[in-house]
């Protein structure tokens, strides 16, 4: 349902339809707020359960019930400095506000919400800087020990200062100051460990506050983009993750377990080769909820750092590219799970927006592994790694030691497709799960041409088997001819790779040769076995029985045989198609045999699924063409 509230300073709409581009997301409702602009926000949460946005407007700070989220309600403002900048954190139940603006923190009392009545003063510093903190860009509160950190501003070249909340937050002290390396932009705080963003100078440090009047700094790491915006650790403190505030930038994540040896696990974009710029990420469990101003705000699966996979995204401005445009903050720590996030203006230069979102927090499919020449066995650098039909289209590059890391947000099966110029690609088919990694490995062929022949006989008299069908199966293609009177056949023109040949003849029976490596052209003998063993050829003769699920033709049109052997009670096929979905399941009560499949199946791609006892066994990959 439609509805339109009017309010003194701001006005509410609500939309029922999820724009398309947006992903694991659920627009609630949206404020605007007439003739202001907005920057950073916060959450608070009431002893009566309640759940309010904090809004850093341009006038002041905005209170607003969301506790329904599709109908919020604007409680109060607090007139501040008129100006842009504004940063808001908590600690108890006060809220502490800093803005460019000057007039130094503004400390509002929330216990009385709902109530609009809210004391609030101006606190602009006491002993030795007594009435002398106007500017502050950003604050932190270390709410383990209950000190406030100040960032930037008119006071010790923007570095640190430092205050104690603890006896009256209402009333802070100053304790201390750090400007060991300078200007601080942005930071976070926790038991007396600082992770301070150093925005000129490029980088962030690791400083121990244990003793606040002298400090001990454990380590200066530089960011990707050299313009450190801000810092969020993850719940183990073992990893920070980093935003740079330029065109073209990154979320990055950092190990931290060791200070004196940091080293990048991995970096990503919310819109690659659109020039967007990050702003500010917040850890929550095991996402980061990043601002990204033009490009609304994303949800990344950081459970495996060195492999950062966006599952999220929200975007709040219609346009797009470089420029600090679009949302300034994002806040994810509601209860219910509610996520708001602010835009600075409506585009066209309107009013700043509170937007209001129900996320969906989903897992990542993840996609691993090493791409090494087949032939030489050295890994391969810059080899592309793409997820077909995955939307966006999922792709990676290897590393110089061969190594890629990938996923997505979306499971089913995929084809995988590896390639490198002057190598053949290779392809497989895997199935994603949320959470789970998949590890493909590639050894990849060069390309070439080379001649694969030999001589089908009959097992026991050695005879040679006229009008044998030779099958050749590689990892994306497969070809067949006839032998000749004296058993001979022959594939020419055929690229270097791993081949599965088979040979039969009706009345005579079945050869199998698997996995055989072939770099060069090369003879091949098949002996057609009367009998399905397993064991019927001695391991040194290449050889052996057919593998436990075989299909007579693949690709096949109308219906296909499929062989299987050597099983136990209890077994079954099942038949997939790329969605999962179960088209047919067939239990099996021989242990070996023939059925015929896919009378039935319309054309397309499908997964034949062979499992004993409640393990697979195998997956067979079949085409089916008409």
């Amino acid at each position: 349902m439609h509805r339109l509230l009017l309010f003194l300073l701001c006005g509410f709409y609500c939309c029922s339809n999820l724009n398309a581009q947006n992903l694991n997301t659920t627009f609630r409702a949206k404020m605007s707020f007439p003739g202001q602009t907005l920057a950073n926000i916060w959450g608070y949460s009431g002893r009566d359960g309640k759940e309010y946005a904090l809004i850093g407007a341009s006038k002041g700070i905005v209170i607003v019930d969301i506790s329904n989220p599709d109908m919020p309600q604007q409680i109060v403002q607090i007139p501040g400095p008129d100006n842009l900048w504004k940063e808001i954190k908590t600690y108890s139940h006060y809220a502490y506000i800093v803005s460019e603006g000057g007039q130094g923190i503004q400390i509002v009392n929330l216990d009385s919400l709902p109530s609009a009545n809210l004391a609030s003063h101006f606190y602009s510093g006491d002993g030795v800087i007594a009435n002398q903190l106007t500017k502050i860009h950003a604050l932190h509160i270390d709410v383990t020990k209950g000190f406030l950190y100040a960032w930037g501003g008119n006071l010790f070249n923007g570095g640190a200062k430092i205050f104690d909340l603890k006896q009256d937050p209402y009333n802070p002290v100053y304790v201390a100051k750090y400007d060991n390396l300078g200007y601080i932009h942005d930071g976070f705080v926790d038991n007396d460990t600082m992770y301070s963003g150093h925005i000129y100078a490029g980088q962030f440090a690791m400083v121990n506050m244990t003793n606040k009047n002298a400090p001990e700094l454990l380590a200066t790491q530089p960011t990707p983009g050299a313009f450190t915006h801000n810092t969020w650790p993850s719940s183990d403190r073992r990893t920070i993750f980093t935003t740079d505030e330029v065109n073209n930038s990154f979320l990055t994540a950092f190990d931290v377990s060791d200070p004196t040896d940091i080293k990048e696990l991995d970096r990503i974009q919310s819109n690659p080769g659109s020039n967007s710029m990050v702003h500010n990420t917040y850890i929550h469990k095991n996402w980061a909820v990043t601002s990204w101003y033009k490009d609304g705000f994303t949800m990344v699966d950081v459970t495996r750092p060195d492999n950062l996979i966006q599952v999220g995204n929200y975007d709040t401005y219609s346009g797009s590219g470089g420029g600090s445009s679009g949302c300034w903050g994002v806040y994810p720590y509601f209860k219910s799970g509610t996520v708001i996030a602010s835009n600075i203006n409506a585009p066209g230069n309107g009013p700043g927006e509170l937007f209001i979102i129900t996320p969906d927090y989903r897992r990542a499919c993840y996609l691993e592994g090493v791409v090494t020449d087949a032939v030489t066995g050295f890994p391969i650098n810059n080899a592309q790694i793409e997820v077909l039909g995955s939307t966006p289209l999922t792709q990676d590059f290897s590393l110089a030691n061969g190594n890629y890391k990938t996923g997505q947000p979306a499971s089913g099966y995929y084809k995988v497709r590896i390639g490198k110029t002057g190598y053949q690609n290779f392809e497989t088919f895997v199935y994603f799960a949320e959470g789970e990694v998949v590890v493909v490995n590639a050894a990849l062929f060069p390309i070439g041409s080379i001649t694969i022949s030999g001589f089908v006989t009959e097992e026991g008299n050695g005879q040679p088997v006229q009008g044998a069908t030779v099958w050749l199966y590689g990892p994306i293609n497969f070809s067949s001819t006839i032998s000749a009177v004296d058993g001979f056949y022959t594939f020419s023109g055929i690229n270097p790779g791993v081949y599965d040949i088979v040979a039969s003849a009706p009345g005579v029976g079945v050869g199998v040769i698997s996995g055989k490596k072939i770099n060069s052209s090369t003879d091949i003998n098949l002996i057609l076995l009367q009998l399905y063993r397993r064991d019927a050829l001695p391991a040194t003769s290449g050889q052996s029985a057919l593998p436990v699920l075989f299909s007579a033709a693949n690709p096949f049109s109308g219906s296909t045989t499929l062989s299987f052997s050597a099983l136990e009670n209890n077994s079954s096929l099942t038949v997939l198609n790329t969605a999962g979905q179960t088209m047919e399941t067939i239990h099996i009560n021989e242990r070996s045999g023939q059925l015929e499949i896919g009378q039935n199946l319309a054309p397309g791609l499908y997964f034949v699924r062979l499992e004993q006892g409640g393990q697979v066994l195998e997956i067979l990959r079949l085409i089916k063409n008409q």
